[in-house]
Order: C-alpha cells, then structure tokens, then sequence
C-alpha cells in the first residue's frame, strides 16, 4: 500500500508540473528530467517563527459614482447570475468586502447617486441602488464586510461653502444618520465608515464622528482614514493621539503596492482602500493579479479593494470597463464574466478576512511573488504569481521595469505544515488565446514522501493557488443572451406607481438627480413623471456643471429624433432641454458638446452646442411660461437639425457639424425642480 502511494506521489508530482507549465502538449517525462537537472530556487514556507499580519479581506467598490447603474436594470436571471458570480462564495470572485458610495448628489466619476437627506428635514432610505446592491451580496454572503463612503455632500451641510466640515456635527449627524438608517430599514449592519473620499480630512472631525457613534451605540463600527494618500493622515497620527485613537484603519488609494514609514509605525492595519480601475482585460487583470500578492509583500497591506466592482456603466464615460465584470446591456440582457473575476477567485477562494498571512512570503527570485495564509488551523493556501510587466500594468501608478523569465521554484513546508499530505492546484494562464486558461483545477499534488516539497515549473503570466481547502469552485451559469445596442426605439412614460428603484431604467443623472414623481393632485396624464429634485449646488467632488443632465441610450446614435413633455416649476428664472448627441459625461460633463434645446419660463429658447450654452446656433422668443405642459421635439439628421414646440415648427434646418454621435439627454438650466414625462426616442446608428 505504501509503495502504491509513493508512485502515485510521483506521477502526480508529474502531472502538476505538466500541467504547471501552461496548456497540455509538454510531456511529462521531459520535464520531470528539466525539474531535476535544472538548478532551482528554494523558498521555504514556515510559522515556526510565528504569523504575519491578519488578512482583512479583497473586496470591491460599488460607486465613485454610479458604477452599478445600469444593474439594477437586468430582468431575471440574468440579474441573479451577476450577482453569483461577484459574491456568491466559492463560486466566482466570492468578494470579501462590499464598499459602496453613501450618495451625496454629486458627480463622482461616471454619474451622481443620490443622497438619503436631498435636505435638512429630508431622510430616504429607498432612494438608489446600493441598499439592494448591500442586501444582495448579504444574501449569498452573511459575512460579507460592509463599508460606506462619502463622495460629495448635499448642498445644505456646507452652509453656502463647498466644504463638508462647516459645521462637524452636522455632517457626523448625516453619516451615522446613513449607518443608522441601513441598519433600521434593511437590517444591514455597516461595519466600516470613511471621511471623505481622496479629499481633505479634519482631525476634529474624526473625533466627533467617533463620540457620535458611540452615543448611537455603533461602537462595532471602525473608522477608515483617510482613502487618499498615506500621508499627511499617518504623520498626523503620530502627533495626535487622540486621533490615533479613534481611526481603526489607514486607506491609501493607488499606492503602488508601497507604504510609508509612518504609516508602519501608527501599528494600524494598512489597507489599499481603492486600487485597480484599469480596463478588465487581461492585461487588467495581469495588473490586479500582481497587486492582491505585492501590496502585502511590499507594504504589508492586508485588503485590497478594486474600483469598481462592475463595469454596469454606459462604456463610453470615463473610465468605461474598469470593473472586475462587464454588464453594461440591461436591454438585452448580455454581460461578461470578466478575467478578473478569476484571477480574484485565487485569493478569494481560499482565504477568509481573520486567516493570517506567514512571515515567509516574498519574491521570486526571477519575478513574480508568493504568499501563503494560514487560517491557524491547519489549513494552508499559497498563492504565486509571475505578472510580467507588459501585461500587468495598471492605469495608475508608474509601474517601473522589471522583469519576469521562466524558473523552477521548490517550496519546502516547514512548522506545522510539514505534515500536509495534499494540496488543491488552482491553475490561470493569461496569454494568447490557444493558450489562456482561466482558474482550471489541476491534478492534486501529493506530498507524502516528498518531506514537504515540491517544485513549480513557471512562465511569464501564470497564477497558482495551493491549498488544503477542497472547496474552490469554478462556477457558471448558462451562456447569458447576445449582445445587442441599446434599442433604436425607446419609450419611458414613468407611470410607476410604486417604483422599486427612485430612479427609471437606463437614464444616467450625470448632475443633478432624477427620480419617479407624483404628482398627488394631477390626475391626468402626467400624475407620474420624472423629476429633477435639487435646488442647490452639492458640496462637490468633482466639477460638476452649473446644469443638471441625465444621459440615455446609445453613443453612436447620429441621426435621431427626441420629443419629450416638458414642465417647468421656477418662475422666470427657470429653464429646461432636451439634447441629442451628447459627447461626454463624467467627470467631464461639463465640457459635453451636442445639441441642446432649450426653453425657459422667461419666454425664450435657445439652441446651443454644448452644455454650458457657449456656442449658440439660434435663439428667440416663445410663449412659453412656468407651471405649463410642453412638448418639445429635436430632430437631428446629418448635419442638420430642427425642433418643435407643440409639434410646430420652432427652428428648422440649423446646421449641426459636430459632434457626429452621442447620447440623448434631458435636464434643466440650473439647479432647480422641474419634471418630464412621455420621452421618446427614435435613432439610427452612424
């Protein structure tokens, strides 16, 4: 019997190394002779010496802004399905943490989300998507780890100034409000809370959010500061130490894998609170593969959490498929499972937030890295990477030259492991097509008679996951349907009684806020409608426009017609538009060129090129006036464009060069109520 296992011992040994070394076609007696002859390097994994640092989980960002929009949106099953494959544990990406945006209505990267207080007297704890988005990923995981986020602010905390800490009870009062609230009305328990989202931080104001969770009796939840850089909140813990005392965690976005001295001496857990938002290819995913080992080897960070966590955003706004996933077609119900869903499944999959990472990680010694965790139970998992620098690259930061070539790596395990009779062999190659694999389990590797070793024969862009744990899983789920555009005819008349979601399908505020009206005394047509509900400028987060805009639809539309009712709420002063051929939104929406029709309570209309209103193309007087029904029609084909007001003709045959394409859009003139019902679109692709 004894004998029996030792030749299996060696034929499995075979096999991994075989299969170790990318796609079948080397042969396993060749390279069992290059593993014996060839020098190798030795690493020796070992807790004799004690444990590193805890691990505290990977996760994801929902937000920073509206990354999840167009999620909500997906019928049944598709919905499901995405969501199994970021949380659902040993099955995909089987996320660690869930970090979401606490809406502030602000734009925050590719659209605004709404905030739970609009105003002083107001509170909402239905408004957006990241409750449900909370409550789902609780679902398939109860130990998922929740945190919350402020991007931007509503208006009123900063008193007529762009600035949250004006009054700093006032702004704890809203956050805890917002912790609260999640707990009351969707039984979530927040277990982490940020400042203020790579922006300045107030010491003062960290310990007054620390007493007024404690008076709420929220003690269980830890403070994260300051998810910006590492400095200055390290250096000012160091000298304060009543602040030191009240923040459980440092957050340094984008770090590069590197720390700082002061922030090693503060003792706290360091995390890379944001990381990642690069392009979920395979280079993206080279990228974060590389990074979920080396920020804990070089900077003894013990999460990472990538922005975002799915690409469920209109592709053309900044930073278009930067999630670990792709589900960007609620209309047709298409999305894709994403390289970096499995690359995250190697860490994820084996590892649980309280396991330890060993002391005995490190380099290889011709590129890559290696770490192992312990769960301090027996169970080991390691996992080694060999990201080569053109295909890990991340958007941000430098990554500077190095270089990974092909080496033969013999672990030996040391301590209380060297007893393992078996490890699970998790295999990734991002290569080539005829030579990609993605998260495939290989033959297990014995290690009866090996006295704990084994040896790994690596190339370039290769991820192993070793582990005592029998539990990993590549799930999956039918084919989801095939991509199609966004429909070239639509229709929204909001007559939604009971909305699930404050916002309708596939409309992207990009500023100001949108949401599902009633009117109560209305009872016509337009009982239900959309309505833009700020009246004042947020505290901002990015430079959003003086205008409020949602976008829809598709970006290569060219020729198109938009007709949408029109009602506008300010006296005198107020103004709304339809558009067509928007070109930009995000961060950059302020700069978005199209064709925009406008209208105003004054008794006048516009027609411009862009947003802002710099570029005129014709203007006059119309008997238009506040607190009416309007309906106005923009027609847009080739180079020339026309519009209606009541379906007469208001201007006709205006030329229009540019831009070619873009999206439909609605809004208003400031921030300022007014409503819109019955849109419509009719388009064609260029």
């Amino acid at each position: 019997m004894a004998e029996t296992r030792h030749r299996a011992s060696r034929q499995r040994q075979a096999k991994i190394m075989t299969a170790a070394a990318g796609s079948a076609g080397r042969a396993a007696v060749p390279l069992l002779l290059c593993a014996l002859l060839a020098p190798s390097a030795a690493y020796v994994l070992d807790d004799s010496a004690g444990l590193g640092r805890e691990f505290d989980g990977i996760g994801a960002v929902s937000g920073g802004g509206a990354t999840s929009r167009l999620l909500i949106n997906y019928s049944e099953p598709y919905r499901s399905e995405i969501l199994d494959y970021l949380f659902k544990p040993n099955f995909g990406a089987s996320l660690h943490i869930l970090k979401v945006e606490i809406g502030g209505d602000g734009q925050t990267t590719d659209g605004t989300e709404p905030s739970h207080m609009h105003y002083t007297l107001d509170e909402n704890y239905f408004r957006g998507y990241e409750w449900w988005l909370m409550k789902e990923a609780k679902k398939r995981n109860p130990d998922i780890i929740l945190i919350g986020l402020p991007w931007s602010f509503p208006g009123w905390l900063g008193k007529g100034f762009n600035w949250p800490y004006v009054n700093l009870e006032l702004t704890a009062y809203y956050i805890v409000s917002w912790i609260l609230g999640a707990k009351r009305y969707h039984d979530l328990d927040i277990d982490y809370i940020g400042i203020w989202n790579e922006r300045s931080f107030d010491s003062n104001y960290i310990k007054v959010l620390r007493r007024m969770l404690n008076v709420q009796g929220l003690q269980k939840v830890k403070i994260i500061a300051s998810d910006n850089l590492w400095e200055p909140i390290s250096t000012s813990m160091l000298l304060d130490s009543a602040l030191w005392k009240v923040i459980d965690v440092i957050g340094a976005h984008y770090p590069g894998t590197h720390t700082v001295r002061d922030a090693q001496l503060t003792q706290k857990k360091l995390w890379s609170s944001e990381d990642f938002s690069t392009l979920n290819s395979d280079v993206g995913a080279g990228c974060w593969g590389r990074i979920l080992n080396q920020n804990y080897i070089n900077g003894y960070m013990t999460s990472t959490i990538a922005w975002n966590l799915v690409a469920s955003y209109y592709e053309q706004l900044p930073y278009g498929r930067c999630g670990l996933m792709t589900a960007q077609e609620p209309w047709s119900g298409h999305y894709v499972v994403e390289s970096p869903i499995w690359v995250t499944a190697h860490t994820t999959q084996f590892t649980q937030p309280g396991w330890y990472y060993l002391k005995t990680v490190g380099h290889l010694e011709k590129g890559g890295s290696y770490v192992a965790l312990t769960d301090g139970f027996g169970n080991l998992t390691i996992i080694v990477e060999t990201m080569s620098h053109k295909h890990s690259t991340c958007i941000r930061p430098f990554l500077p030259y190095y270089n990974v070539s092909h080496q033969l790596a013999t672990f030996t395990l040391k301590g209380s492991f060297s007893d393992i009779p078996e490890l699970q062999v998790w295999y990734t190659k991002l290569a080539k097509p005829l030579e990609r694999t993605l998260f495939k389990q290989l033959d297990s590797l014995w290690l009866l008679d090996s006295g704990g070793r084994f040896t790994l024969d690596l190339q370039e862009d290769e991820l192993f996951t070793l582990t005592t744990l029998t539990t990993g899983r590549k799930g999956s789920h039918p084919l989801p349907p095939k991509s199609q555009s966004f429909p070239l005819s639509y229709k929204d008349d909001f007559n939604v009684d009971y909305p699930f979601f404050s916002e309708p399908p596939n409309f992207a505020d990009q500023t100001g806020v949108f949401e599902y009206y009633t009117n109560i005394e209305d009872k016509g047509e337009h009982r239900y409608t959309l309505r833009q509900v700020l009246n004042q400028r947020p505290i901002t987060w990015t430079a959003d426009a003086a205008n409020t805009i949602s976008i829809i639809g598709d970006y290569h539309w060219s020729n198109l017609t938009i007709q949408c009712d029109v009602y506008i709420e300010t006296l005198n002063r107020g103004g709304v538009f339809i558009a067509g051929r928007v070109n930009k939104g995000g961060i950059l929406i302020r700069s978005a060129r199209g064709v925009f029709f406008w209208i105003f309570s004054n008794g006048s209309f516009r027609v411009t090129g862009d947003l802002a209103g710099w570029m005129t193309y014709t203007a006059g007087s119309v008997e238009v006036t506040a607190k009416v029904w309007y309906t106005l029609t923009l027609i847009i084909k080739g180079s020339l464009s026309s519009g209606m007001l009541n379906g007469k003709p208001l201007w006709t045959n205006i030329h229009v060069n540019y831009p070619k394409n873009g999206w439909a859009a609605i809004g208003t003139h400031s921030f300022e109520f007014a409503q819109f019902d019955n849109f419509h679109v009719e388009a064609t692709r260029s």
